[in-house]
């Protein structure tokens, strides 16, 4: 405890009486009881030392002192010779501390530091601990160079309408990523730079919307749109000098507006059962020419094999025709011996029960003629 209370008691310069310990005074002033031994020694105790600086600039802080005769400075604060000194010592912590502040810049890794002298650019600074010129000789502008930024479109839940190139409106939410490419032009060439992604990213938007269908907007067409607003977006953006790189485009939702969807999906309904009566008539035009293009190579094999041999083919052709004409219809053939024709008598062929029931082998010479008529018609 002696070795603490030594190292903690008050400083030489800011006493203003004697310290007194726990076992009271030192045995000189008729007080009974030990002697305290950090007191004065017996031969007699020295003089109370003079007020420091400090304890003037406390009392006249707090009004205890300055009267009509008194000499302190402006406002009641301490003058002479030590008021000076503790001015200059202040003075001199505040420029250190300032100093230290405003030289010292720790970047971190995925930062970089913008260096500017008096308003012009001096440079980057690096990741890690860096010294500069103090300000406002020197100012650094720390900025992150690897965080993904996102700006969603619309902001909140209201509707974002967008014109397509069929003349239809259709309710966009899209989301734009990007980082910074070059902290120099990020810093210098664009005063609000959130304000002018989004701006240049819904620019590029409506552009490439303008130029598509409502089916590529809603349907597969998504992709391309994506690709071609992230580029178009990067572009406006280098004409910028703007040191911002567009990571991706990604469409959220593209759909009708909320007030017309039950219009919207009547139009779609009737688009997709158009696009379906047009395959299936595609398709029954394709068995009909199928078809077609099969009687066309038939007919072209009979037409080789009528070249061979032309009579027999006639004749052939003339029995499958008459075959296929008689299969179907009711017939009654009569033989008619000697060339004479009988009577026959039609009422009563009513009355039979199946007139195909009566047919005779046709004569030879009827059989024989049949087919000259016919080939010479």
């Amino acid at each position: 405890m002696t070795i603490f209370s030594r190292w903690f008691r008050r400083p030489d310069i800011l006493a203003t009486e004697t310290p007194k310990g726990p076992w009271g005074g030192s045995g000189d002033d008729g007080n009974s009881g030990p002697r305290n031994p950090w007191a004065q020694p017996p031969g007699g105790r020295k003089p109370a030392a003079k007020p420091t600086a400090l304890d003037e600039f406390l009392r006249k802080a707090r009004g205890s002192g300055g009267g009509g005769g008194g000499t302190g400075g402006f406002g009641g604060l301490p003058s002479g010779a030590n008021a000076r000194a503790l001015w200059a010592i202040g003075v001199a912590i505040i420029a250190v501390v300032w100093i230290l502040f405003t030289s010292v810049h720790q970047i971190g890794p995925q930062q970089r530091g913008v260096v500017t002298y008096f308003g012009k650019y001096a440079g980057t600074l690096d990741p890690g601990v860096r010294l500069t010129m103090p300000a406002p000789i020197a100012d650094v502008t720390v900025v992150d160079v690897q965080k993904i930024r996102t700006d969603n479109f619309p902001v909140g839940d209201g509707e974002n309408l967008t014109l397509t190139g069929d003349q239809n409106i259709i309710d966009l939410a899209y989301s734009v990523r990007w980082d910074i490419s070059d902290p120099r032009d990020y810093v210098f060439q664009l005063a609000e730079p959130n304000d002018t992604v989004r701006a240049a990213a819904e620019s590029a938007m409506r552009a490439v919307v303008a130029t598509t269908t409502l089916d590529q907007a809603i349907g597969t067409g998504r992709t391309v749109i994506e690709q071609r607003v992230a580029e178009l977006t990067q572009q406006i953006l280098n004409d910028y000098k703007s040191g911002v790189r567009i990571q991706g485009v990604a469409i959220k939702q593209a759909a009708a507006p909320a007030r017309i969807v039950e219009d919207f999906n009547a139009v779609t309904a009737a688009q997709q059962e158009a696009i379906a009566n047009l395959n299936q008539s595609r398709s029954y035009a394709q068995q009909v020419v199928a078809r077609a293009q099969g009687e066309a190579a038939s007919f072209d094999k009979v037409y080789e094999q009528y070249k061979l041999a032309p009579e027999v083919t006639r004749r052939r052709m003339y029995y499958e025709t008459m075959e296929a004409v008689l299969a179907k219809s009711d017939k009654t053939i009569v033989e008619t011996p000697g060339g004479v024709v009988p009577y026959l008598p039609l009422s009563n062929a009513k009355r039979l029960p199946n007139p195909e029931a009566v047919q005779s082998t046709p004569a030879p010479a009827a059989a024989a003629t049949a087919p000259q008529s016919g080939a010479a018609q």
